[in-house]
């Protein structure tokens, strides 16, 4: 696979990035080394490796999934700078 002006600038318009010319060539050169690599990597015979499912032989210990109250609300709602009896009061960000 290439990596053309083009393509750049469709990863740009897709990322909603501004891309100039300089940064443009050097992108293009890292994306063509990351795209060679891979590539290489595809020549390798992987018949029969096993697909790795975890990195370690580690297994996860799990817990048992126990509810415990740390606080309760009123210890919560202590240090909010502003609330009512039951919840935090944030100022508007979405505005319609």
């Amino acid at each position: 696979m290439e990596v053309n002006d083009a393509l750049i600038r469709q990863l740009a318009t897709l990322s909603r990035l501004e891309i100039g010319q300089e940064e443009g060539e050097e992108i293009r050169l890292d994306l063509q080394r990351m795209i060679t690599f891979v590539e290489k990597l595809n020549e390798l015979d992987t018949t029969d490796v096993k697909p790795l499912l975890h990195m370690t032989r580690d297994v996860n210990v799990f817990r048992e999934d126990a509810v415990i109250p740390e606080i309760t609300r009123e210890e919560g709602l202590r240090n909010a700078p502003v609330h009512t009896d039951e919840y935090f009061s944030v100022p508007k960000v979405i505005k319609k």
